[in-house]
């Protein structure tokens, strides 16, 4: 039997023995409903705000400026319609954002397009960052917010958030940002960074999939996000995902403890995949620069099709993706590769592993030996490699 080695932990990582053992007596004992008053509902309210602050200590934010969400792509939304919305009336038309947001951003904007708003998506280095400069020159007497990722979630580049935030602020325009890929690798500090809202996914810290937050700085105007009971404070009714959220409050916990040591594992496995491939492997290129993410390897290789090398790489136990979980099944090529200025056909040929503190250096070593057979293998099938 093949060794497994899962590598796309950007997509979603699996819940750990501590988030697991902190979620199980919601998922059975304590079932009780958070707004009920008698104990065991009581007990459910205060494991709630308990996760809050949790969550809350780990951005440098308050409890009251958390909301529990479904998934990070609910609070993205949420974040960018709310603001425009409330500030439509003002002359606040005008959002500013990037090329190569995940399309939670992107297709967002596109709707608000479609309603009359007007976006701005600024371009991205060939490293793939966002120049604050361009941030500041997009921003307009119409902006009413600039939404730009933590960290790519394709390349992983950390994008210059601190300097980001102090334009907006001076500017007086809410600054929202997507830390889905960012939250458990870097730390974050919301007042620091100037950081008006931010959005983060607890499945890709070991917690569950369905559960998200949305940070939104105290005073900063919020439209309900489900009208129907007094949960989130009455700004998003429905039963609170009690197990899920007792799972984020902890694995946001877990995530911000030994943060720089972690990473400082990881990366080292990280360099030594990069500098091996870009050694053996022929006709490859690293995409994104040197700020990355600690576990991120984004390589292109020429005259090689993404889906079949995932599918070689699948058979011999190491799970990997072409870009973004979220876009699977599209034939297009990757719009971070694109907006990095790729051609389509170096595009199509790109491979994503992503690493965190579970793998190990045998993982690493075993990647090593299976990746250059397949890609010779692949290779030599293709009509359009010359060798």
């Amino acid at each position: 039997m093949n060794k497994f080695v899962y590598a796309d932990n950007a997509a979603t990582t699996k819940i750990s023995d501590s988030v697991f053992n902190a979620m199980l007596p919601y998922l059975k004992d304590n079932y009780g409903n958070p707004s009920s008053i008698y104990s065991i509902g009581r007990d459910a309210r205060k494991a709630i705000e308990v996760a809050r602050q949790k969550v809350a200590k780990a951005i440098n934010a308050q409890p009251n400026e958390i909301y529990f969400t479904g998934c990070g792509t609910e609070a993205d939304n949420w974040a960018i319609k709310s603001t425009v919305e409330l500030l439509k009336n003002k002359g606040k038309t005008h959002i500013v954002t990037s090329e190569f947001e995940h399309h939670a951003i992107l297709h967002t904007c596109k709707t608000l397009e479609k309603q009359g708003f007007q976006v701005t998506y600024v371009p991205v280095s060939e490293e793939g960052y966002v120049s604050p400069k361009h941030i500041e020159e997009a921003i307009t007497d119409k902006t009413a917010i600039v939404s730009i990722m933590y960290a790519n979630n394709e390349i992983g580049t950390i994008q210059p958030i601190k300097e980001i935030g102090d334009i907006c602020r001076r500017k007086g325009v809410l600054f929202h940002t997507d830390a889905v890929q960012a939250v458990g690798n870097v730390p974050i500090d919301v007042v620091d960074e100037k950081i008006d809202m931010l959005s983060l996914s607890g499945h890709k810290i070991h917690a569950p999939k369905g559960i998200g937050v949305l940070y939104v700085k105290r005073g900063v105007p919020l439209m309900n996000f489900i009208d129907g009971g007094a949960q989130e404070r009455n700004r998003r009714g429905g039963t609170e995902n009690l197990a899920s959220i007792v799972g984020l409050g902890q694995a946001m916990e877990d995530a911000t403890t030994g943060l720089e040591e972690r990473c400082a594992k990881v990366s080292k496995m990280r360099d030594r995949l990069i500098d091996s491939i870009l050694t053996t492997i022929p006709k490859c290129r690293l995409n994104g620069g040197k700020n990355r993410l600690c576990g991120n390897v984004n390589i292109s290789f020429e005259a090689v099709e993404g889906e079949a090398l995932l599918l070689r790489l699948d058979m011999q136990g190491i799970c990997g993706s072409s870009g973004s979980a979220c876009t699977s099944g599209a034939l297009d090529p990757s719009h971070v590769l694109m907006a990095i200025g790729l051609p389509h056909e170096i595009a199509h040929g790109s491979l994503r592993l992503s690493l965190n503190e579970y793998n190990t250096d045998e993982d690493v070593d075993y990647i090593l030996e299976v990746l250059p057979k397949v890609i010779t293998t692949l290779r030599a099938m293709s009509p359009i490699w010359k060798g």
